[in-house]
């Protein structure tokens, strides 16, 4: 019986970039965009709080584009603030490489196993999958959903009772399969 997990965000995730003011190594993106436009040209930014001092820091979003080639239904969430477009924006690796940050994903995320019903079966197969990039250790979502410490885990998966298509051991983003022979 295949079963289906899901590893969803519950929140946005934290920036990782040292802070000018307080050299604190955290901010939180506030879901505001500042927008400055000269003649036909405009630049945004996503705004971040420092988590220690609050200072603002701006992660570059557009720079020097002509407005003509921006999609007006961008501009439009940009001006709205759309929390939505944040999101989206904190998943896009053009964004991170350009800004130079990377995400801190702890505590902002759960996994949804739709119930432990199945788990007391010989076999189960498991299929994980991932509603945003969220870099997570593939053993420490088996240990979550079935219930077990990480040692356990690591003993299954030396036995050969845990298999998968992937290395577990590293972290993981994207969806994959896994095999719990008990």
């Amino acid at each position: 019986m295949l079963k289906n997990w899901v590893v969803v965000p519950t929140c946005l995730p934290l920036v990782l970039r040292r802070c000018h003011a307080c050299a604190s190594e955290h901010f939180r993106a506030s879901g505001k965009f500042r927008v400055n436009a000269h003649h036909k040209l405009i630049d945004a930014w996503l705004l971040a709080l420092c988590t220690t001092c609050g200072e603002t820091a701006k992660f570059t979003v557009l720079e020097r584009m002509n407005v003509r080639s921006v999609r007006p239904e961008l501009l439009d969430r940009l001006h709205g603030n759309d929390p939505g477009l944040t999101a989206e924006l904190l998943q896009d690796p053009v964004v991170l490489r350009r800004n130079r940050i990377t995400l801190d994903w702890d505590d902002a995320w759960r996994l949804d196993t739709g119930g432990s019903d199945q788990l007391d079966h010989e076999v189960i197969d498991v299929s994980v999958r991932f509603v945003a990039r969220i870099p997570v250790r593939p053993m420490r979502l088996i240990a979550e959903g079935c219930g077990l410490s990480r040692a356990e885990v690591e003993r299954l998966i030396a036995e050969g009772k845990l298999v998968s298509a992937v290395r577990l051991s590293g972290k993981l983003s994207g969806d994959f399969t896994f095999i719990l022979k008990r």
